[in-house]
């Protein structure tokens, strides 16, 4: 007769009287052990039940879950390196955008400032293709700030030359980012949008006027596809598109009429992705609220994400949208691009210099990654 492997049984550690301890539990199933005292959970490896005998209660998990991780498979459109991208949208994008850039990928983020609206993103996109320069016409005047309802308050200026120079500097830039962009990521950020009453022009941003001067409307999911459409045959033709929707709340709109918008913009998307096969979507929206789905993964605010929401987000974008050489590649970029940012203590030393030479061999195997900033500033140690 074979012999029945014994079965594995909790460790030993010193126990309270007053506590129920499971010892059934195989170890396999055991997941984690919640210190109470410290209001901490710790994996079982890491249990510090030795050192808070009388605060440690071991709770065996069988498979529980409390959070719903998003499993995202890897995207139809994928970014390496040797793309070149244009970014534009909310704030997100600019996180997003803020994060490739950092990794020294090759990409232009919102050159005429942040876009809110789908149909606003379109107009810009469209004016980038046509080259359009700012006319002074096309300016309004309050409290001695000249602006343009198609650009961020950035551009405004108390000089209508300097205000038109710094507008026509940004569309030069985004004619050329979008003519030499292979990969364009957009992100939508509200459905909500303001019209001009006296044009019916949908403005990128309000500048502050008059209230009456708009009429505010929620776009529908049809003008979204449609606007979309002519997009892909036009300014992204032949260019392959990452679409997101921000998960920045806009707490102005009130929460109902925010998840109205969210839920626009999904539809609208799902759409879009359904007609286009050069287009995908990645679910930041739906990584924070459902995920994460806690206000500690909020900053400040209430409203934006946290920073380690941020980091988050990041890895799962670099895990579902990186080609696999660009994520071999990337903690080197990162790591170079960090000792880089770190003032050293002893820059004349021979250990340092050595640290250098080390660096500039990296940087020298990645030909095709832009690290002149790193590969100058290690130089100047030599």
């Amino acid at each position: 007769m074979k012999s029945r492997k014994k079965r594995e049984l909790a460790p030993s550690f010193p126990r309270h009287p007053s506590i129920f301890y499971n010892d059934s539990a195989r170890q396999s199933d055991r997941k984690f052990i919640f210190c109470f005292s410290p209001r901490l959970c710790f994996p079982l490896e890491k249990t510090p039940c030795r050192e808070f005998p009388f605060y440690a209660v071991s709770v065996y998990l069988y498979g529980m879950k409390f959070r719903t991780e998003i499993r995202i498979a890897p995207l139809s459109v994928r970014i390496g390196y040797e793309n070149r991208l244009l970014a534009l949208g909310s704030c997100f994008a600019e996180h997003i955008s803020g994060r490739l850039s950092g990794a020294r990928f090759r990409i232009t983020s919102n050159p005429s400032g942040i876009l809110f609206n789908p149909l606003s993103l379109a107009a810009t996109l469209e004016s980038y293709a046509a080259q359009q320069e700012v006319v002074p016409e096309e300016l309004g005047c309050r409290n001695g700030l000249w602006f343009h309802y198609g650009f961020h308050g950035a551009f405004s200026d108390g000089s209508q030359k300097m205000a038109l120079s710094k507008m026509n500097l940004a569309r030069r830039a985004g004619a050329s980012a979008l003519r030499e962009a292979d990969r364009v990521i957009l992100t939508f950020g509200t459905a909500w949008v303001y019209e001009l009453r006296s044009t019916g022009e949908i403005v990128a941003n309000c500048h502050k006027q008059p209230a009456e001067l708009f009429r505010r409307r929620r776009l529908t999911v049809e003008e979204i596809v449609a606007r979309y459409d002519d997009l892909q045959a036009g300014p992204l033709a032949g260019k392959q598109v990452i679409l997101t929707v921000s998960p920045v709340r806009h707490l102005g709109d009130g929460l109902p009429d925010n998840f109205l918008s969210k839920a626009t913009l999904r539809l609208a998307i799902d759409e879009i992705c359904r007609r286009h096969a050069d287009t995908t979507y990645f679910p930041a929206y739906e990584i924070l609220t459902d995920d994460l789905r806690d206000y500690r993964f909020y900053a400040d605010d209430l409203v934006h994400p946290s920073q380690q929401a941020q980091r988050y987000i990041w890895e799962l974008f670099t895990a579902a949208t990186l080609t696999e050489e660009a994520r071999r590649k990337l903690p080197q970029v990162e790591a170079l691009t960090t000792a880089a940012g770190h003032r050293p203590l002893h820059p004349e030393s021979d250990e340092y210099r050595r640290f250098c030479r080390k660096q500039l061999e990296i940087i020298e195997s990645l030909p095709e990654i832009d690290l002149n900033r790193e590969k100058e500033f290690f130089n100047q140690f030599l």
